[in-house]
Formats: C-alpha cells, structure tokens, sequence
C-alpha cells in the first residue's frame, strides 16, 4: 500500500467524521436543547427508562450520546471518532482496490 496514499485518505476520513459527527447527532435528535420529541433519540431513551425502572441511568449510551449532542465531543470522544473514520475510509479504499482488480 502506499504509505502517502494511506495518509491522505486516512486524514479524509478522520477529518469527514468529525465534520459528521454533530450533524448525526442532531439529525438522530440529541441536540443542544435536549432529546428532540418523537425522534430516535426520543425512542431511545424512552425504552433505557423503561428498562431502568424509569429513568435514564449516567454512563448509558443515550447519556452519552445525549452530553455528546449538548456539550459536542469531549477530547477522548474526538479521538475515536477521528480514528474511526480513518479507519473506515482505509476500509473502503482497500475494499474498492480489491473490487476493481
């Protein structure tokens, strides 16, 4: 593989997800202003309280989502996203080689 190659997509990939992230958040329904009604979000955290007895415990998926969408991606949050979506664009790059030869 090309090692520059390899670089620059990674680099477009890290930075497409970073760009991506809020506006995922926000069009799932975790957004600044709260969950969003009748979003997925909302969906969400209706069946973690019913599975809670109630309420929606700290450290689940919708609290973090939810912190995530209000307050935006704290520092270790951001470097998983960056090197996620690195990661999927080296993915799709050796997929599409693979599928061209």
């Amino acid at each position: 593989m090309d090692y520059l190659r390899a670089a620059v997509v990674g680099t477009v990939g890290a930075g497409a997800a970073l760009f991506a992230a809020p506006i995922v958040l926000g069009a799932a329904g975790f957004t600044a202003a709260g969950i969003t009604a009748g979003s997925w979000a909302a969906g969400m955290m209706s069946a973690a309280a019913v599975a809670n007895g109630g309420a929606v415990a700290a450290g689940t998926t919708v609290a973090v989502l939810q912190a995530a969408g209000a307050a935006g991606l704290g520092a270790v949050a951001t470097v998983a996203t960056a090197g996620g979506g690195a990661a999927a664009a080296l993915a799709l790059k050796e997929a599409l080689k693979s599928a061209a030869t």
